[in-house]
């Protein structure tokens, strides 16, 4: 597409990654057909490839958020990316206690079926979790890609540099379900866990 590669060599020019560019080339280009965008796409679908919310990925040491879609980074390793883009196919779903729970693939989820959804993408959990079931899990303190701050109330993720949580806590949006989140500047109170070698 010839606006596409425009949009490309004008990230190029002004330094941008390639892939927030043609993110931003997809999702309005998709907007003026009248294709539902990628975000639109997403939503608590069977695992599967070739869907618009997999393989995004980033030349940056952290995962980015591109129109609410976390691309991963090319020098994560496999297992992260798959949680992130585990993570980018319930982004928007609404907020349910319970979500996530009876099965993976649900109508809503809440924090620890969020969590659970996007760990099985990498196949790091066999079953969903609630937040006290994340309390022996993997091992503790934080990760280096993928750090799980949980306790009996509450419960999310970071995973390389990005919050996977349904609580709108430290979020300018205020919008509440699954989404990617800036990083809170505090975590206290909740035990701290890791997946092994993550």
């Amino acid at each position: 597409m010839r606006w596409t590669t425009s949009i490309c060599l004008t990230a190029l020019t002004l330094g941008l990654p390639v892939a927030v560019a043609d993110a931003k080339a997809t999702a309005t280009s998709s907007a003026s057909t009248g294709a539902p965008s990628a975000a639109a796409l997403a939503g608590g679908r069977e695992y599967g490839e070739g869907d618009p919310v997999s393989e995004l990925t980033t030349p940056a040491a952290t995962a980015q958020v591109v129109d609410g879609l976390a691309y991963a980074p090319e020098s994560a390793p496999e297992a992260v990316k798959q949680v992130i883009w585990a993570g980018n196919r319930i982004i928007g779903m609404p907020y349910r206690y319970g979500g996530g729970h009876g099965s993976f693939t649900d109508t809503g989820y809440d924090c620890s079926g969020t969590i659970s959804f996007a760990l099985r993408g990498a196949g790091l959990v066999g079953r969903p979790r609630d937040s006290t079931g994340f309390f022996g899990f993997g091992q503790a303190g934080p990760g280096r890609w993928i750090t799980i701050f949980t306790r009996a109330s509450h419960a999310y993720m970071t995973v390389a540099g990005l919050r996977l949580d349904t609580s709108a806590a430290n979020d300018p949006s205020g919008l509440r379900g699954p989404r990617w989140r800036p990083l809170r500047p505090s975590d206290a109170g909740f035990k701290v866990r890791h997946p092994t070698g993550l």
